[in-house]
């Protein structure tokens, strides 16, 4: 979410005009701003991952991933955005309550319908920030990556460590694992303030960081929150891992 005097909304929407006439709708609401358009649910996660996105302006039916699965992978982010579906079907109105959707309106969309619907959802909005505020100041993003399943939206906070193995990175997070082409290099730049490296080859998410230890032949490891096995820290890295422990985890 984010901290603007206006909430940045996304459109999705297979059909150009349909979003074409969506943006024009909101451009006259004020408080309101379009960040990027998607016309499938892959676009919708990378738009969310990669623009501000308070609210989701989300048709149901598109081609590959549809609209109910996208919902339900940014409803899976610890602060996702608001979802309101535009639809010209009314038998998904069940289902989008399931995913916790703020309004379900059908197309032809209303300026009227429309305006209450971005007011109820940056209501939702303002109380999530204000119970998540202390997060927010430090919120780690998002990143989406294409797999094989289609496109996967990663919340880096939940992420406990990359290893890479050859040409591959792989993330491991709190719901499993998930390959990626993106390199170590590109995940420490991106995500400077979440990743600590250890290695030439892992990167570990700093909130799930316990503590250093020696093994019994001398080397060092790293200990994570519910991680039973322990990270290797190469000696190159450790006098940036210890110096990190002592600022963050004193004592």
């Amino acid at each position: 979410m984010t901290h603007s005097s206006f909430q940045h909304v996304v459109i999705a929407d297979d059909e150009p005009l349909a979003r074409e006439r969506i943006r024009r709708l909101v451009e006259t609401i004020p408080g309101y701003r379009v960040s990027a358009e998607a016309a499938d649910g892959h676009e919708v996660l990378s738009a969310v991952a990669a623009h501000p996105a308070d609210i989701v302006l989300l048709d149901i039916r598109m081609p590959g991933m549809d609209g109910m699965d996208a919902a339900m992978q940014l409803q899976s982010l610890s602060n996702p955005p608001a979802i309101i579906f535009c639809t010209a079907f009314d038998h998904y109105a069940i289902t989008a309550f399931e995913v916790q959707a703020v309004a379900y309106l059908m197309k032809p969309v209303r300026k009227e319908t429309l305006s209450a619907a971005l007011a109820r959802a940056g209501r939702v909005n303002r109380v999530q920030l204000q119970a998540l505020q202390v997060r927010e100041q430090a919120s780690p993003g998002q990143l989406a990556v294409k797999t094989h399943r289609g496109t996967e939206l990663i919340d880096m906070a939940e992420v406990r460590y990359c290893a890479a193995d050859q040409k591959y990175v792989t993330l491991h997070h709190s719901r499993g694992e998930t390959i990626t082409d993106y390199t170590l290099k590109e995940l420490e730049a991106a995500f400077a303030d979440t990743l600590l490296r250890i290695h030439r080859n892992t990167l570990v998410g700093v909130d799930h960081i316990q503590g250093l230890s020696r093994t019994a032949e001398g080397h060092w490891q790293l200990n994570l929150r519910d991680q039973p096995v322990a990270l290797a820290v190469s000696r190159r890295h450790v006098s940036r891992v210890r110096q990190w422990l002592q600022e963050h985890l004193p004592g």
